[in-house]
């Protein structure tokens, strides 16, 4: 199925496989811990490099953008049928979720989610097909940025409401 064919009506006929937080299960996305260089005058982290593509298996970059987010709020869903996202926090801390809508997947409606912020940076890879959204969890506000594999295209953004499906997959959740 196509990104351009998914509906919301099809989304809520699908039995989603929720899996344990910060762990990739779904075929093809990438979690990559950045490294920080720290001294006495501060630090520096590296949020992308080209050797990455190969000893990594991220995509080559071809547009970058920042995006804040207020905190609490939810970006959410939607996807892409061309591009590939890899998306970084460089203030705050953020939560990914991402589900796999790729019907000849073996890890087909697979909900994967994880944190990422200044306190654990790490640069995750999500491929076509996938769909994804994120929650701000830091006040007052997160700073993300994406690297995309191809410049940015409205016409290859699919979004859906943030309720739809999985309304209950974003934290925090007390108890």
């Amino acid at each position: 199925m196509k990104a351009s064919e998914v509906t919301v009506e099809w989304l809520k006929t699908l039995h989603f496989k929720v899996q344990p937080a910060n762990k990739a299960t779904i075929q093809g996305v990438i979690v990559k811990d950045l490294t920080v260089h720290l001294d006495g005058r501060g630090e520096v982290t590296e949020l992308y490099s080209k050797p990455w593509i190969e000893k990594d298996g991220l995509a080559d970059i071809q547009h970058i953008y920042q995006s804040a987010t207020d905190y609490g709020v939810v970006k959410c869903w939607h996807l892409h049928e061309i591009h590939t996202d890899h998306f970084t926090v460089t203030r705050g801390k953020l939560q990914v979720s991402i589900v796999d809508l790729r019907e000849d997947s073996p890890t087909f409606a697979h909900v994967n989610c994880f944190f990422l912020g200044s306190l654990r940076p790490r640069l995750i890879k999500i491929p076509p097909r996938l769909m994804h959204g994120w929650k701000a969890l830091s006040e007052p506000e997160v700073l993300v940025v994406n690297c995309q594999s191809h410049v940015y295209d409205a016409a290859d953004e699919f979004k859906f409401p943030w309720d739809c499906v999985l309304a209950d997959v974003w934290e925090p959740k007390n108890g």
